[in-house]
Order: C-alpha cells, then structure tokens, then sequence
C-alpha cells in the first residue's frame, strides 16, 4: 500500500497525524541511530589507528567537508528535480559507502586514509540529502502545524543521539567497529522503503525548471540580499565555528583524558542526546517568555560554560553533567538557527536557502574542527577547548547585540501574485533578453529624498529576485518625476520574478506605491535587448 501525501490528515492535527509525515520521522530517528553509531565507531577506530589529534579531529572535517562543498549544488538540484527521486538516489549512495566501510574493516584493510575516504562518500549521501529532507516538510504536513513539524525532526536528531552512541559503543565493545558501520548501512533502508511508497504530487511549476548554474547563482544571490536570512547565516558562523571543538575534541578527552573505553564514549554522548531530548521538550515553554534572542544568547553561554566544565572533568560523572548541559544548550541553538533559516525562505528558493544554511553549519564545523585540532597538539586538548568556550561566549554576546534574530520581524513570504501579466506585443521567446524594466512615478518635490530611502528596499527584493542591475533616477528637467530600473538576464527569469514575490514584498512596495501622486498608478515598461 502506498503512502498518501499530506492531504489525508485534518488540517487542524498535528505533524504526527500525517501518516506520511509520522513514517519517515520514525525511519529517519532510525537512520539517525545508525549515522551516531558510525560517529562513535569511526572516531574511536582512529583513535586506534592514529593518536594525533589532528587525525582524530579530520573525521569530523571528512564527515561536514562534502557538506560545505555540495550543500549549494544540492539545494538547487533539490528545486529543480523530484525531490523524492533525488533522496532516494542520495539514501542509496550513503547505503553503499557505509557497507563498503563495514567490508573493509572485517577484512581488517581500514588504514586512517581508507576511514576518512569512507566518511567522506557517506557524508557525500547526507550533503545530497539534507536540503531535500529539510524542504520537503512544508509538503508533509498542514501549513499550521509546519513549526511543531520542525521541532519534531529536531527531537528525533536528539532522540537518535541519545540511543545511538551508547548503542554503537555496545556494539564495538561486544563485536568491534565493522559491525557499527554495517548496521549502519542497514539502518537507511526504512527510509528509502517510505520513500519508494510516497506517491508525491506533481508539481505545480507553470514555468520550466531552472538550469543548474543558473539555480545556484539564484540561491547565492537570495542569501547575499535576504537581510533576515543573513542574520541566521552570520550567528550560525559565530556559533558553529566555536561549538565544534567540543565535537572534535570529545573522542580524545574521552579516550586519553578519562580513560574511558568505546562503551563509555557511547555513553557520555548518550549524556548529551539526553540533554538534547530535555532541552527539545522544555524549548517550547521557554519560547513563550523568552525571544530567539535571548534563548540564543543563553544557549552560546550554557555550552561554553558546559565546554570549560568538560575541559576539568576528574571523571566520567563530572562530564557526563558537562555533556548533559551541552546537549540542551546545543537543541537550543540548532532549532533557532533551524527555525530562522526555515522562516526566511520563501518555497521558490527553500532547499537552496537551507543548503546556504547548512553550508555555513558544516564549514564551520570543518573548518573549526581543523582548528582546534591542530591547535590542541600544540597547546593541549584541556587548554584549547578552554580557548573555545571562552570564543564561544565572547561571540554570542557580540552577535546578539550587533545581528539580533527578531522573531516578530519575521517576513511573511507566502507568495502575493499581485503583479499583473505583462503586456506584450506578439510572441517573446523565453531566453530573449536581456530585459531592461522601468517603473515611472510621480513625486512630490519635497518628499523625493524621503522616496529614495525607501526605495533602498526594493533594491534588495529586486536583485534578490533576480536583477543583474538596479538604479532609481530623478529627472533634471522636471523635479519629482522619478525612474526606477532593473534588468533580467532574460525574459524567462523576469517572469520568475513574477512567481517570486511575496506579501512582505507587497508591503515594501506599497509603501512605495504610497508616494505617487495622482490616481495614476505608476507607468511600467519592458525593454528587450534585439541581437
């Protein structure tokens, strides 16, 4: 029987009511298990085959590497392909890149290299996944219960990560690393069993599908002029790059500083899946009193804290407390950023403003996790985790003050569809152009400075949406007459535009609109470039 979309559950229930929805949750928390086993495994097998930290710290940067390089390209493949094959497809990759290791290693052919190449081809499967999975939640479940719907996945991230570690340090303990990565190969078949079953609606799309390039350099051009999106992306960079030393840290002080074995390594991150689970049922709660702000900025402080107290742990109890407190500061973060990344990306561009998203999450984290590895085998693994809790700290009070994520300043980025079909002469073939559009208003003398600065607005949504060149003009002859313009690489890519706006545009461009004077609306023209 297959699985129906979205339309089978009320409209007032939540996420879990959508059969759909409640089936890839469970066969993702699943999957996830798995992925924390691998985590588990593979750190602790370099333990064994490399001491330096460095080495040990290069499994975290080949597991979030493949994810700063291919998250963009994964996000526009995600919007402009079925998202649905192109998961399947990814699932499948990181299936055999999980068993392939799992061979290795029960033929004893595993060198550091070989781990890190075989981290690296799974790590490839989840990039190629990651904006998919993320953008296809809106067509999951009800409008109304989207955010409940995001909150869930993250409980079911932390779910995993309190089973999975312990699990995972069980089974090296009892059966040795091949056997972590081989139930991780079988843990993604749940997920591409719901997959295959999905019978997905077709698309809406009344316009062709964007080419490759032209759909990255589009996802780059949103996060370079979306203001709201930007602040998420740049307090991601201040805590990520901070936060993953603890990450790349974790397997030596577990191994060389307490001396604990595989089973006790599972366990301290099973400490911190804990955590993680507390924190995902008390975050709802805290929102109602404190903004995204403050949780943030609390968040950044109790993970430092949790850090420097983890960097002086005697013991096994003393750290696992550490672990437990970073597991509730670091759900915190993950579903603020999460959330702010989700409520500032309107559909058109979704997967390829998550893959932004995640881009900036896993380069940091590689990038940091390479830091403080090469730092930590010059000054010590204690003292350089110390380092980056008091940088983590430092950071979430600068960026809180200088980029504050407002959650009442949220756009509303439902599509508006108020611009009206443009008229055109004749037939205009979709790749004419370039196009030049100009919008003629009339304003009052006296308030064309006060024009100007609005229109600073527009200029963000204009090359946001598309335009390669934006300008606004006032005529010398004749004061208050004024002309904005903007130019479309083709004709196609204006009418895209057209798809694109959103009722916050609407706003702005009321507002605009509200400087015209008379009751003739402001003159639009189209001007195509002949060859």
């Amino acid at each position: 029987m297959a699985v129906r979309d979205r339309a089978a559950a009320p409209r007032t229930a939540g996420p879990l009511a959508s059969p759909l929805f409640r089936a890839l949750w469970i066969a993702t928390i699943v999957s996830n298990v798995g992925t924390w086993m691998h985590d588990v495994g593979a750190g602790w097998l370099m333990t064994s085959l490399s001491p330096d930290p460095l080495m040990v710290a290069l499994v975290q940067g080949a597991t979030t590497f493949p994810m700063f390089v291919l998250a963009l390209p994964a996000g526009a493949l995600a919007d402009i392909v079925d998202r649905r094959r192109l998961l399947i497809g990814a699932q499948l990759f990181g299936l055999l890149g999980a068993a392939g290791l799992a061979a290795m290693t029960l033929a004893d052919l595993t060198t550091a290299p070989v781990l890190l190449a075989f981290t690296a081809l799974i790590a490839v499967g989840a990039a190629f996944s990651a904006p998919a999975f993320q953008a296809i939640v809106p067509e999951l479940v009800p409008p109304e219960a989207l955010q409940r719907a995001v909150a869930l996945n993250s409980l079911g991230v932390n779910i995993a990560r309190a089973i999975g570690p312990a699990l995972g340090g069980a089974i090296i303990a009892a059966a040795g690393p091949a056997a972590v990565f081989a139930v991780n190969a079988l843990s993604v078949l749940g997920v591409v069993t719901v997959l295959w079953r999905w019978r997905r609606a077709a698309s809406d799309r009344r316009l062709p599908a964007e080419h490759m390039i032209g759909a990255m350099r589009a996802g780059l051009r949103y996060a370079a002029q979306s203001a709201e999106l930007k602040v998420v992306l740049i307090r991601a960079i201040g805590f990520f790059v901070f936060a993953s030393g603890l990450w790349a840290l974790l397997p030596i002080i577990a191994r060389s500083d307490l001396g604990l074995g595989p089973a006790g390594y599972g366990g301290l991150l099973a400490f911190m899946g804990l955590g993680a689970v507390c924190g995902a049922v008390v975050l709802p709660k805290l929102r109602g009193h404190l903004a995204s702000n403050s949780i943030m900025l609390s968040a950044s402080i109790l993970l430092a804290a949790a850090m420097a107290g983890l960097s002086l742990a005697p013991g096994f109890p003393a750290a696992s407390a550490a672990l437990f407190f970073a597991g509730v500061a670091w759900i915190a973060m993950m579903a603020s950023l999460n959330g702010g990344a989700q409520a500032t990306s309107p559909r058109w561009v979704k997967a390829r403003a998550l893959a932004a998203y995640l881009l900036v999450f896993q380069g940091s984290m590689a990038a940091g996790s390479a830091l403080w590895g090469s730092l930590a085998s010059r000054i010590g693994v204690g003292s350089t985790l110390l380092a980056a809790a008091a940088m983590l700290a430092l950071a979430g009070l600068a960026l809180t003050w200088r980029f504050p994520l407002d959650d009442a300043a949220m756009p509303d980025l439902s599509p508006s569809a108020h611009w009206p079909t443009p008229i055109v002469d004749g037939t205009i073939e979709d790749d004419s152009g370039p196009v030049l559009v100009t919008i003629e208003y009339r304003i009052d003398p006296a308030r064309v400075s006060a024009f100007f600065a609005e229109m600073q607005k527009m200029r963000r949504i204009r090359r946001r949406d598309g335009a390669i060149h934006w300008g606004v003009y006032e005529d010398t002859a004749s004061p208050g007459t004024v002309i904005e313009t903007f130019t479309v690489e083709s004709w196609l890519e204006h009418l895209r535009q057209h798809d694109r706006v959103t009722n916050a545009d609407r706003v702005h461009q009321d507002a605009v609109k509200a400087f015209q004077e008379g009751e003739t609306p402001p003159v639009v023209r189209h001007f195509m470039m002949r060859r």
